[in-house]
Formats: structure tokens, C-alpha cells, sequence
């Protein structure tokens, strides 16, 4: 177990201390970033290569808009289900072995979408990726607890979560090309690929922290310092526990307790409305280009870089604003509530695009939209600092669990007022009406950001 350096003698240094406490910090803590935000950005084209498709894909198989919005849905269903086991998962087998187990599963389900030529098919495998994906974000979050401190956390968070934009935004004309020359069912041969290879490079990789060959004693300290969970039980192998799990086990009325307080009951609904905006790019957006705005392909392809562009940036800031405020001593009342509050009200201007005519503007209003829900992007944060110990994974499961059930309700109403209406412009009302609910959770639902503690 590790210990704080300490002097021989009471009050005086040695200079094999002084020496010690002068040694340079390693940072493998940004390796170990650098994989979970690949891995989200695989993640995110993974679940969201459908959405590209969808023009195509329709035509073929003959899917209305209806029935795209519950395909686009049942992906939720699944996923929103198997938060909770997910996070039971992680908190017995840690890390690395759950995030390889749900990669390489979720990397399968995708490459077996191509092969489908039914809607049964389809709707099964999009059932399969939801629970494969389902441990990602819990896992996320226990990585950033274990190897960041708190005042890091929120840039962390940022860092991995910018993923989900930045694989969008660059890789979105290449897909698009790529679904030009060889077919819709080219994409999910190529993304689940690149998930199957990358899973294997996590499991080469990743280790905690008191096992990474690159990390320092300088670096642990500093991390242990912060909060970071360095005393996680080395592996967390099969027959014990993870990282700060609790040693009395997990009881399921342990859920209804959690949600009782204020904090996560806010949050959740915060997310919530936020996961809504996003959903609505992640899915109907090319739709809405293809249909409403009647853009061409490599149009769609072009302009659908802005607004992840944009929300990437809107990731980093909101993360980078937070760690700021927090640094020059605001509480985490304000430091992390914030950029969220700011960033939701934002989001919500989406329904200006109903009330213009240029496609240029359009995409200009799109993209602030966006740029706004990247920066209210920090629930995660959140989960780390309020979850009570030894509950993480399952405090991340429930806040999963309910942050997206965005993804079931926003595809599905999206997809029946299309289908009634043959216009998105009741969609958009909806997109914005959502996020002005998840500001006014976080301002009077969630009350102070502090460490839970459950008493019995």
C-alpha cells in the first residue's frame, strides 16, 4: 500500500526525501485519456453509423419514419435496461476486463447490422449493441475517478467526451463517401472492424494506476492527493472486488436510497434533456438534412461536420471553464453547475431554425445549439464527485440509466410528429422545449454538489 513520503527525523527532511519530493511527475494519466476518448469515439460511430445510413437504408428495406424512429429507439432499450448490471459488472471485475468485454461484443453487433436483410434482423442486433455498450460510460467514469484528481476531473471528462463528436465530425464525409461507392452496409463492416482492433489495444494497455509502468511515485501522490482511488485493488481479478467497492455488497433497495437525494435525482433529469439534444444529431440529424433541408449527399456530408466541430469545442471549454473555476477557489456548486446551466439554456435556441429559409444559417444555428449541449456535457463530472464510496460503478449505472432514456423518448417522438406532421419543425420545438426542463432541474432540483452518504 502506499505511503506519503515522511522525514526520519520529526520536522526535518533527509536529502533522500528532498530528492524524492523534487522528482518531475510523470503523466501517464494522459495515455490512459487518450484511450478513453478513442474508445468513446468508437463508440459513438458505432451506435450511431445507423443514422448515417438511415437515408439509404430506408429506401432499400422500406422503412418509414415511424418505424426508423423505433429502430433508431431500441438501441435505448436495451442499453438504458443494462446500466444498472453494467455497473455491477464493473465494480466486481474493474476496468479493463469490462470495457474490453463490451467493446469487442459491441464491435460484433455492429459488423453483423451489414448482413441483415429484414427488419427482425436489425432490430435485434441494434437490442445486442445497447446491452454490449451499456458498461462504456460507467467505465469512463471510474477510470477518470482512479487516475485523475478532482480538479482534473472535469477536463478528463471533457477530454473522453469530445470523442463522441470529433469521430462524428471527421469521419462523417468519408462514411458518406464510403456509402456512395460500396453501400450502407459498407459502414458497418468498416466501424465494427475498427472496434474489434481496438479492443485489443485497451486490453494491451490499460492498467490501473499503481500497476502502469509509466507511472511515477510523484504521479501517484499527486493523484492520491486528489481524490484519485489509487488504493483500487491491483487487476480487480475475478474473485475479488474493484476499486473501492463496497465490502458489505450490493443490495437492490440501495438503488431507491440513492435516488432520494437531490443531487442524483437532478442530474439525472439534467442529463436527461441534454441526451436529448445530442440524440437528435445522432440519429435524425442526417435525415432531417436529406428531407427538410433537402441537401444532397456530399452536402450532408459536409455540413454535418459544423455542428460536431462546434460541440467538440463546446466539450473542452465547458470542461476546461469548469477545472478553472474550480481552481480559483468557486465552490462546486458553481464551478461544475455552470457551464451545464449555461450550456442547456443555449441548446435550446435550436428552434430558431424553424424560422429561417438558408441552409448556411441553418447549420450556423444548429452548430451553437450543439456547441451549448457539448458544453452542459459535465454530468458525468458530477456522478464522480457525489456518488458515495464503493458505489460508483452502480451511481453511474442509475445515472446512465435515466440520462438515457433520452434515447428512447427523443427518436421516437422525433420520428411520430415526422410521420404525422411530414415537417420537423414540431421536432425541434420539442429538442428545445427539453433542454429548458433540464436548466431548471439543475438551478432548483439539484442543490449542492457534495459526496453522498448513505446512512442506514
Amino acid at each position: 500500500m502506499h505511503r506519503p513520503i515522511q522525514s526520519t527525523h520529526a520536522g526535518v527532511a533527509t536529502p533522500k526525501d528532498l530528492a524524492a519530493s523534487t522528482v518531475r511527475r510523470s503523466n501517464a494519466r494522459y495515455k490512459i485519456l487518450t484511450l478513453l476518448a478513442l474508445g468513446t469515439m468508437i463508440n459513438y460511430l458505432d451506435r450511431t453509423v445507423l443514422g448515417i445510413a438511415a437515408p439509404q437504408l430506408t429506401k432499400e428495406l422500406g422503412i418509414n419514419a415511424a418505424l426508423m424512429g423505433l429502430l433508431f429507439s431500441v438501441f435505448s432499450w436495451s442499453y438504458v435496461a443494462s446500466q444498472i448490471p453494467g455497473g455491477l459488472f464493473l465494480d466486481r471485475f474493474g476496468s479493463k476486463l469490462t470495457y474490453f468485454l463490451s467493446m469487442t461484443f459491441w464491435s460484433l453487433c455492429t459488423l453483423a447490422q451489414g448482413l441483415v436483410h429484414g427488419i427482425g434482423a436489425l432490430f435485434a442486433f441494434r437490442l445486442g449493441l445497447g446491452v454490449s455498450e451499456a458498461p462504456c460510460f460507467p467505465t469512463n467514469s471510474r477510470v477518470v475517478a482512479t487516475w485523475f484528481p478532482q480538479s482534473e476531473r472535469a477536463m478528463a471528462t471533457g477530454t473522453y467526451t469530445v470523442g463522441e463528436y470529433i469521430g462524428l465530425a471527421f469521419f462523417s464525409p468519408f462514411l458518406f463517401m464510403l456509402m456512395g461507392a460500396f453501400g450502407w452496409r459498407s459502414l458497418f463492416y468498416v466501424v465494427g472492424g475498427i472496434g474489434l482492433v481496438f479492443g485489443g489495444i485497451w486490453w494491451i494497455f490499460y492498467r490501473e494506476p499503481r500497476d502502469h509502468p509509466a507511472a511515477n511515485q510523484a504521479e501517484l501522490d499527486y493523484i492520491e492527493a486528489g481524490g484519485g482511488l489509487t488504493n483500487a485493488k491491483k487487476n480487480a481479478d475475478a474473485q475479488g472486488t474493484a476499486a473501492g467497492a463496497s465490502t458489505s455488497g450490493f443490495e437492490w433497495r440501495t438503488i431507491g436510497r440513492l435516488l432520494k437525494h437531490r443531487q442524483l435525482a437532478g442530474i439525472c433529469l439534467g442529463q436527461f434533456a441534454g441526451n436529448s439534444t445530442l440524440v437528435f444529431f445522432l440519429t435524425w440529424f442526417p435525415t432531417y438534412l436529406a428531407t427538410e433541408r433537402h441537401m444532397a449527399w456530399l452536402k450532408i456530408g459536409f455540413f454535418a461536420i459544423m455542428p460536431f466541430i462546434a460541440a467538440s469545442i463546446g466539450v473542452m471549454l465547458g470542461g476546461i471553464f469548469s477545472d478553472w473555476l474550480l481552481r480559483r477557489g468557486k465552490s462546486p456548486n458553481v464551478a461544475r453547475k455552470l457551464p451545464i446551466i449555461a450550456g442547456l439554456l443555449l441548446a435550446s435556441t435550436i428552434v430558431l431554425a424553424n424560422y429561417v429559409e438558408s441552409n448556411v444559417v441553418v447549420i450556423a444555428i444548429l452548430s451553437v445549439a450543439f456547441f451549448a449541449q457539448g458544453m452542459a456535457a459535465l454530468g458525468w463530472t458530477l456522478v464522480s464527485d457525489i456518488a458515495p464510496e464503493g458505489l460508483l460503478g452502480v451511481t453511474g449505472g442509475i445515472f446512465n440509466f435515466a440520462a438515457n432514456l433520452a434515447g428512447i423518448v427523443t427518436p421516437l417522438v422525433v420520428g411520430f410528429i415526422v410521420a404525422a406532421s411530414g415537417s420537423f419543425v414540431g421536432a425541434l420545438v420539442f429538442i428545445g422545449a427539453i433542454a429548458l426542463v433540464g436548466a431548471l432541474s439543475y438551478i432548483f432540483v439539484v442543490g449542492d454538489i457534495k459526496r453522498i452518504v448513505l446512512v442506514d
